[in-house]
């Protein structure tokens, strides 16, 4: 294990809190993609996704080293709402800065997890500089959405349970937005079960596998890129993210396009009955595109990563 990612503490911390969420298996599914596909339902976690479990391993801890009068974060939902639902768990305010773009259902979940919301210009740079001045104003302490090795060690703990849950898993497909969730799985699969690879997929547009061939980052931080998957849509990874990453997933990425996001999405909808978040779509359609480069590997896991839809863009107009 990288010695600054410790995810078994970070199970025993959170586990009285979060959900250890279920594997389903579709035989549809397997049957269309030639593979044993594993699907790791944090969908099923608290607020909705695999956020809790970062978010609060890191507000613990903060806890645990010194006194926490409240937390801020800046996200665009699932991580706010896991700070809001964190924060609750152990009495303290939440502020969350979120972008303009932000689905309402989010900003919505967040309100109601009583987080006091700031809404800014959709950039990473006006989210960062206005949790930082608020931050200082008020002496709370910041909560990286993914750039924090306490939060990678919490998004660990998937990786932990995954293990223990699926014998003979042969790689695992992580969908790749800030970083988090992927270094922290990758990181613990990589110490625990060399053998496993994790593959990172990501939003047409986001090329990280150039940053990994070059060994270092070439995308700036604190720009977005459009899409669908607004869970995955900062265009460059944290730097100890990228760290991580680079010593412990594979250098091969998967790029989706909106389309076939869609596409999975739907299937694993109509196929599983499970409501997921288009960002939670990323690894299937990364198998169904493709088969080539997955020829070796049969027993798949899958992470779906959160099921934060908005379901009023399409239900709304029935109300």
């Amino acid at each position: 294990m990288f010695d600054k990612l410790n995810v078994e503490d970070a199970q025993e911390r959170i586990r009285p809190f979060v959900n250890a969420t279920p594997v389903l298996t579709s035989s549809y599914l397997n049957d269309l993609t030639g593979k044993n596909l594993y699907f790791k339902c944090e969908n099923f976690q608290k607020t909705g996704s695999f956020k809790a479990r970062g978010a609060l391993n890191a507000i613990l801890k903060a806890r645990s080293s010194g006194h926490v009068t409240g937390v801020i974060a800046h996200s665009g939902g699932n991580h706010g709402q896991a700070v809001a639902w964190a924060a609750k768990q152990i009495g303290v305010p939440c502020v969350v800065v979120s972008p303009s773009t932000t689905p309402k259902t989010k900003v919505d979940a967040m309100r109601d997890y009583g987080a006091e919301m700031v809404i800014t210009e959709p950039t990473m740079t006006a989210m960062v500089e206005t949790s930082a001045r608020l931050a200082k104003e008020r002496g709370y302490t910041f909560i990286d959405p993914m750039n924090d090795y306490d939060v990678m060690s919490g998004q660990g703990t998937v990786a932990k349970e995954f293990l223990e849950q699926v014998d003979g898993l042969e790689a695992v497909l992580i969908a790749t937005g800030g970083g988090g969730l992927a270094s922290g799985v990758a990181g613990y699969v990589k110490a625990q079960k060399p053998a496993c690879k994790v593959f990172c997929v990501e939003p047409a547009g986001k090329d990280l596998q150039r940053s990994f061939e070059a060994g270092r980052r070439l995308t700036e931080y604190g720009k977005l890129i459009d899409t669908v998957a607004d869970g995955c849509r900062p265009l460059a990874v944290g730097d100890k993210c990228f760290d991580v990453l680079l010593r412990s997933a594979e250098h091969t990425v998967f790029p989706v396009t909106d389309e076939e996001i869609l596409e999975a999405m739907k299937l694993i909808l109509q196929r599983m009955k499970l409501v997921v978040e288009p960002s939670a779509a990323l690894g299937l359609a990364a198998i169904l595109k493709y088969k080539d480069a997955l020829k070796d590997y049969h027993n798949i896991g899958l992470v779906l990563c959160g099921g934060n839809v908005d379901l009023t863009q399409n239900l709304g107009k029935h109300e």
